[in-house]
């Protein structure tokens, strides 16, 4: 087995998720099965109780696993199917250290970093070796190298590498080479520090993955192959993609990046043929149709915190060949504004999950202005619980229907916590989560869509539609298309005569790939190029 480890250096957020999913994507189209995993160096357990402003969206997993937004890449790019194996934070490692501490697995010897820290960490890339019966383990380590948090998997990686012998381990550095607009030129100096302070840990990088915005010139390749250590073809450029991340495996490919770690790890395997991929970009590039959809969020001003929910919009759109632009709609400013001013000519509307009460009667609005106007509505999680209260107060004339997460008071909670949920105290892991069974109903939007009557799709919600009031609604035209197995729980609905109004319990979000468009998303951007034009696709 091979392993390619990819760190990072000079300031976060360079794309060392992007850059693994991509080298990922090449190795696969060689005809090799690969696993990718992320070690994230912070202290919590997993990402599910921070908030989406410090760490961006929570990525669910099958197995209900809380996990960090990076492995929704892995699985986007690649064919892997993730579980909570694929993801290690420190937390978990020193979470598991003690445990072991306390039940005497050390037999009394001083526990410290070196090396019962490092040997958990290690023991994780064993683990995932054994139960993926993978070709290539690709591990991403999370942070910036010199960071004192990074510094136990960095030495763990570093004693690995020793332990797997010389042409099984490949070590991938992802820096940035900033430009200097009063100079008018590239800088290497951040690279090399980032270098040698990588050097100084004691791991020698194989290839350097240079983030830029201008072109790496030869001579700053050669400059950065002399201070660096490393033939010049393995100082690879990666500058920033003028359309679509899913550029970046065809740019890392001009740049022979997996030549040359097939040759590292002595993998006789062919070309990729990549044919299926340039069709996605070409259809990003120049697609025949172009619609706007509008997602209606309160944590809009950062990109990631949407992250799934905008990739699988775009995968809608490849799968149309329909060019979308996203309009990320504050829903605090429909409270301000109102609907129509906010959202006049949009093709669709769209209305993610979420938590908290901040921005809910603006998400309200948005729903009322689709259902009104036939503005196809996609609704996700909180966006089905949004569409439920909605249709509650101004269809059924229930004024003050609300879900108790927000009002416990509420005279009509139309949506309310899971029985399940009720005794729940600890946040972190405890909510309904992963892969969940629903089963739709014959002639229904989604099952025409699904093409199938039984589907898996992951969740992560403590809240539910309120089955006392199920009749009323039905009896308005509310259809609950997709129920859990035993009927219990409200899982899909969508309107009667309306173009295109379905919403989702679940998260459709996390099954989405580019040339593998999620069966919702797809509906729902055909729909809206529809209505928009007047003219089917």
């Amino acid at each position: 087995m091979k392993f390619i480890f990819v760190t990072g250096g000079v300031v976060s957020s360079l794309g060392k998720g992007l850059t693994a999913a991509s080298l990922g994507t090449l190795l696969e189209n060689r005809g090799l099965k690969v696993a990718l995993q992320k070690f994230d160096p912070y202290l919590n357990v997993d990402p599910g109780t921070m908030s989406p402003f410090q760490h961006g969206e929570v990525y669910v997993l099958d197995d209900g696993a809380e996990t960090d937004l990076d492995l929704g890449h892995y699985e986007r790019f690649t064919n892997c199917k993730l579980t909570r194996l694929n993801n290690l934070t420190s937390g978990q490692v020193y979470q598991n250290v003690l445990n072991n501490e306390r039940e005497g697995k050390y037999l009394g010897k001083t526990v410290q970093v070196i090396p019962h820290v490092t040997d958990e960490i290690k023991r994780r890339i064993h683990l995932l070796a054994e139960t993926s019966q993978a070709d290539v383990i690709i591990t991403e380590i999370g942070g910036t190298t010199g960071d004192i948090e990074g510094l136990p998997f960095l030495e763990a990686i570093r004693e690995f590498s020793l332990e797997a012998g010389a042409g099984n381990v490949v070590f991938v550095h992802v820096t940035y080479v900033p430009f200097i607009k009063a100079a008018g030129e590239l800088k290497t100096k951040p690279t090399q520090q980032s270098v040698a302070k990588l050097r100084e840990i004691g791991i020698a990088p194989h290839l350097i993955v240079c983030r830029c915005e201008k072109p790496l010139e030869k001579e700053l390749r050669q400059k950065i192959s002399m201070f660096c250590n490393v033939p010049v073809e393995a100082v690879i450029e990666e500058q920033d993609v003028e359309h679509s991340i899913y550029e970046v495996p065809l740019m890392l490919q001009r740049e022979r990046a997996d030549d040359l770690i097939c040759n590292l790890l002595h993998l006789d395997v062919p070309h990729p043929d990549m044919a299926h991929w340039q069709e996605v970009i070409r259809k990003l590039i120049a697609p025949q149709r172009r619609v706007r959809i509008g997602v209606v969020g309160k944590y809009i001003g950062l990109q990631d915190a949407y992250k799934s929910v905008y990739e699988a919009i775009t995968h809608g759109g490849v799968g149309n060949d329909c060019g979308v632009e996203i309009v990320r709609v504050d829903s605090e400013e429909i409270e301000k504004e109102g609907a129509e001013k906010v959202l006049r000519g949009l093709g669709g509307i769209l209305v993610p999950g979420g938590f908290g009460e901040r921005g809910i009667e603006g998400k309200i609005k948005a729903a009322k202005f689709a259902r009104e106007n036939k503005v196809p509505y996609l609704g996700l999680c909180l966006g089905m619980q949004i569409a439920t209260i909605e249709f509650a107060r101004h269809v059924l004339k229930l004024g003050k229907a609300h879900s108790t997460e927000f009002d416990p008071d509420t005279p009509h909670p139309v949506i309310a916590l899971l029985d399940a949920q009720k005794k729940v105290t600890k946040k972190g892991g405890t909510m309904r989560l992963g892969a969940q069974p629903c089963q739709l109903a014959v002639g229904s939007r989604a099952g025409q869509l699904y093409g199938s009557f039984v589907v898996n799709e992951r969740h992560r919600h403590r809240y539910e539609f309120n089955n006392a009031y199920r009749e009323r609604f039905e009896k308005a035209g509310f259809v609950c298309s997709g129920l859990s197995p035993d009927g219990k729980l409200v899982e899909v609905i969508e309107l009667k005569d309306h173009p295109f109004f379905v919403a989702s319990q679940f998260h459709p979000e996390f099954l989405s790939k580019p040339h593998q468009p999620h069966p919702l998303f797809k509906g729902f951007i055909a729909a809206a190029h529809q209505q928009i034009h007047k003219k089917p696709l």
